[in-house]
């Protein structure tokens, strides 16, 4: 098991905010694939996607203890759930202890 964190948009692609019921739904998702999560608070980030535009937005970090197929199998969900161009998640940790 390994920890990951994945960036969650705050807004949607028509700019307006994402509701909390619907992040609810996103976590049950996670909870189903992984058992658990960790979400933190919102922060503000610039990227640019792929055909080189560049978005300025919150985003809420969420800690994963899982696996890379697991992580993947998330990234590939949250991609068609919350509609995005891109996801990104990286590795905090090789190893993860929950005793």
């Amino acid at each position: 098991m390994e920890m990951w964190e994945i960036l969650v948009p705050t807004i949607n692609s028509n700019g307006n905010p994402i509701r909390v019921k619907f992040h609810k739904k996103w976590d049950e998702k996670v909870y189903a694939i992984t058992g658990g999560l960790t979400i933190l608070t919102p922060t503000k980030g610039k990227w640019i996607s792929p055909m080189g535009e560049l978005f300025s937005e919150r985003m809420i970090p969420v800690r994963i203890a899982c696996s890379r197929e697991q992580i993947v199998e998330i990234i590939n969900m949250t991609k068609i759930y919350y509609n995005q161009i891109a996801v990104c998640a990286y590795k905090i940790s090789t190893e993860v202890i929950i005793m």
